[in-house]
């Protein structure tokens, strides 16, 4: 779906609370802090911010962000968990503003890390980097993906597959899907207005994927290292505009 500039304005502004939450986190992670802990920092940010979480509740989701640490690649929930030196773990993020909705992860060191684990956070970030670019009016929808595939494999890593990034608008979820892989030049032509959430998760190991008994939390099937790096881009005008970022 294409949205207007006044639509995009308002996941602006959604994007922008997303990053506060980012920022927040990221400050307070650290050795002995619990993953309930961070939940809290963000629960106060979209009390402060006058935002909805689109997170909380969604098919009995419990808290506000998902925390997911080492092997496990997406949907942590936040707990007992206390984050220990060498960790890495990724936080994601979302938040409403006006029913319009905006949604990015990251993934951080925990104190001093192992440089493979530095590495693996950085080839993520990158290959988001490298997704982003190809979001431009006239390219293919498969474009992002293989771009994403393509930094992640040269760097001897792997992409998941059973989970995708995604359209969002006034869902957090819209069709369509966005695979972090795939043959350039297949699928929808990318237009002007249209608003995707493209996530990255890169396994160090191989590319599958384990779910927990809780339901949501998903690890590596080989017990390998995960990062996971996600913002949601609108394709402008002058190309891709991240909406996940701080107001400058």
């Amino acid at each position: 779906m294409r949205r207007t500039k006044d639509e995009i304005s308002k996941m602006r502004r959604a994007g922008r609370v997303v990053a506060e939450m980012h920022d927040r986190t990221r400050s307070a992670a650290r050795p002995g802090v619990t993953t309930a802990d961070l939940d809290r920092v963000a629960r106060e940010v979209l009390e402060r911010r006058g935002a909805r979480s689109n997170f909380l509740n969604y098919h009995g989701f419990p808290g506000v962000i998902c925390t997911s640490p080492n092997d496990m690649i997406v949907h942590g929930i936040p707990g007992s968990y206390r984050l220990e030196e060498g960790d890495i773990i990724s936080i994601d993020c979302g938040a409403i503003i006006e029913g319009y909705h905006g949604d990015a992860a990251f993934t951080m060191p925990v104190g001093e890390v192992e440089p493979e684990a530095l590495k693996l956070i950085e080839v993520t970030e990158e290959s988001l980097r490298k997704g982003i670019e190809q979001m431009v009016d006239g390219h293919r929808l498969s474009d992002i993906g293989h771009a994403v595939q393509t930094v992640a494999e040269a760097a001897g890593y792997s992409v998941v597959r059973e989970y995708v990034g995604h359209g969002i608008g006034t869902a957090m979820h819209e069709e369509p899907q966005v695979p972090n892989y795939g043959e350039p030049g297949k699928g929808p032509k990318l237009r002007v207005g249209m608003v995707f959430a493209v996530e990255p998760m890169v396994n160090m190991g191989g590319p599958g994927t384990r779910l927990l008994d809780d339901g949501w939390a998903v690890v590596t099937a080989d017990g390998s290292l995960s990062a996971h790096a996600e913002h949601s881009i609108a394709i402008t005008d002058n190309g891709p505009e991240v909406l996940t970022i701080p107001e400058n």
